[in-house]
């Protein structure tokens, strides 16, 4: 015979903590909130600003993975030519506080940011393409998923896709 797990019950000062510190919580969420609109738009301006108008329209950051490194050097970045603004992860400590960092630290996020393309179009959504589960995928013989993601990433700039088995 099994016995229903009680509920834990809300102790008496944890509602008298929670009380007077909830319209301080919602204050620090609010500001979060428009801080962070606040420098999605700048950043969207900036680059739009800056990089949109001389041509480039690509964030590409990658790493010096074994699994990946020689693949994006030989079959991704030289199809993006001058319009891919390019960082390598492994070279991090040498960035420097530039555009390029700060978009990518805002439109990475912390989760399978590497590599990563993100492609600005100005006044439409910011399109981010995270390689990292289909280069997995690609690593243990299944190359369906990065070549579904690169066809997607090519088609939406505009470049044919090399296929490297024809």
């Amino acid at each position: 015979m099994s016995h229903p797990t009680p509920k834990p019950k809300t102790k008496w000062w944890q509602l008298a903590l929670f009380i007077p510190l909830a319209p301080l919580l919602l204050v620090v969420v609010v500001l979060w909130l428009v801080f962070f609109l606040a420098s999605t738009i700048f950043l969207h301006i900036a680059v739009w600003s800056w990089w949109c108008i001389r041509g480039r329209d690509i964030l590409f950051v990658y790493s010096d993975s074994p699994i990946w490194h020689d693949y994006i050097e030989e079959q991704v970045l030289p199809r993006l030519g001058e319009r891919a603004v390019v960082l390598n992860w492994s070279q991090r400590t040498g960035w420097r506080f530039s555009l390029a960092r700060m978009a990518f630290y805002h439109f990475g996020g912390w989760r399978a940011f590497n590599p990563l393309a993100v492609v600005f179009r100005p006044f439409r959504r910011t399109r981010t393409f995270r390689f990292l589960q289909p280069f997995r995928d690609f690593k243990h013989g299944h190359p369906e998923a990065l070549h579904r993601m690169e066809s997607e990433f090519f088609g939406l700039i505009g470049v044919q896709r090399h296929d490297p088995s024809a």
